[in-house]
């Protein structure tokens, strides 16, 4: 087992990475509100507006693949930075072209997140330094703020991204105007992620004394922890197939033709589904330190899943709103907990590859089973074999994952064993 590199005081760097996280993902959010609003005013015809995101997707999943299996060779502060100019160049083109060929080449090469969720090389690679700038009995905790503030800052840019461009109409800008003073906004989120980069210090990055096996040489820059990432990967490839079954957008779409439930009915049960979603994952450390990170992730999903299960059985909306949000009220634990873990159990110079790796293998699932989940929602008497078949496939997962990786622990788990 390997134990995380923990250098020095790393506050300024935590804060820093932070910071990042909240002005990436308000960015994102920013941009999610008005993108097909955007491309529509442009004149873009839905299929290709369909085509352009589903590219943008593919593209960062390539290239994001290559820069974290890279980062901790070339640089993880290169790679970010990288990553910032990426983020800009694609909000400059957006905003300057209206050529379908320039954007869908700017949304392929560029960082564009069309759902307003985590895109690009950042989310791995600031994990892996996250990792090594904070002591192992408080990897979890620093996890589990990361998402909630990351959380937190996408509701916010959504509303700021809309209203802003509900503010440019009101003033006599055209829709058109108003969605690309949006775009400038995304823009400039890349140059300040670039310059906040650029303050990282040096305690960020890999050590050469604590690679035994020379990064270069290894494949996807894994050497010793392949076989193990590899296995999560694909159970983490499981997890995400299956939550590709209960989308919010699906489940909202159920509400709607199952109970009636209208629009604004469904931006409350889902602004608290996420709010309690999100409050969730905090207390997932103060668990973890009791029964373990493998435990705390197997055994906080499994009653998650099974209430995910028993929404369509209830009789009326009421009861099938609380169920929902009980649900998403322990839904959330196990994303700190298996980002943690994954850190913990690789070599210091393989962390940015695990975690791109792995977030890279849970895109590919979930992008695989929107298609099936389709051919459910077509049948008003299948529709609602989206929460069986999703909430059954999330417990094989559990089970498969305590199975394989239940005798694999952390360093932190080690010490407290060994006392």
């Amino acid at each position: 087992m390997i134990s995380p590199t923990h250098q020095g005081d790393g506050a300024p760097g935590i804060r820093l990475l932070f910071a990042a996280r909240v002005v990436r993902m308000f960015g994102y959010g920013f941009l999610a509100v008005v993108l097909v609003l955007y491309l529509a005013a442009l004149g873009l015809s839905e299929a290709r507006i369909g085509l352009l995101l589903t590219l943008t997707l593919v593209g960062d999943t390539a290239i994001s693949l290559w820069m974290t299996t890279q980062a901790d060779r070339i640089g993880r502060r290169r790679m970010l930075t990288l990553g910032a100019l990426l983020v800009l160049g694609a909000g400059l083109v957006f905003v300057a072209s209206d050529h379908f060929l320039v954007l869908l080449l700017a949304a392929t090469i560029g960082v564009i997140s069309p759902s307003g969720y985590e895109v690009g090389p950042f989310l791995a690679i600031e994990q892996a330094a996250l990792t090594q700038l904070v002591a192992d009995e408080r990897r979890t905790r620093v996890f589990a703020w990361y998402n909630l503030a990351g959380s937190l800052a996408t509701a916010v840019g959504s509303l700021a991204g809309g209203g802003l461009a509900q503010l440019g109409q009101r003033w006599g800008m055209t829709p058109l105007a108003s969605y690309r003073a949006v775009l400038v906004g995304y823009a400039l989120v890349g140059l300040a992620l670039a310059l906040l980069f650029q303050w990282l210090g040096p305690a960020v990055e890999v050590r050469p004394a604590s690679s035994a096996h020379p990064v270069s040489t290894s494949r996807l820059g894994l050497h010793r922890s392949s076989g193990v990432v590899l296995r999560l990967a694909g159970l983490f490839s499981l997890d995400a197939f299956a939550g590709g079954f209960i989308l919010q957008s699906f489940l909202a779409y159920w509400f709607h033709v199952r109970f009636g439930a209208d629009e604004a009915m469904l931006g409350v049960i889902f602004f608290g589904a996420n709010l309690l979603a999100g409050l969730s994952a905090l207390s997932a450390s103060a668990i973890a330190a009791r029964i373990g990170l493998i435990r705390t992730m197997v055994f906080t999903h499994l009653p998650s899943n099974v209430l995910l299960m028993a929404v369509p059985l209830m009789p009326n909306l009421t009861l099938a709103i609380l169920v929902l949000l009980a649900r998403f009220s322990i839904s959330q634990m196990d994303v700190p907990t298996r980002q943690s873990y994954t850190m913990a159990i690789v070599s210091p110079e393989e962390r940015s590859a695990a975690a791109g790796i792995t977030g890279t293998a849970r895109t590919v699932g979930a992008s695989l089973s929107p298609m099936f989940a389709g051919l459910l929602l077509g049948s008003a008497s299948l529709m609602s074999g989206l929460f069986l078949v999703g909430g059954g496939l999330k417990i094989v997962y559990d089970l498969l994952l305590l199975n394989a990786f239940h005798h694999v622990r952390p360093p932190e788990e080690q010490a407290t064993r060994r006392v």
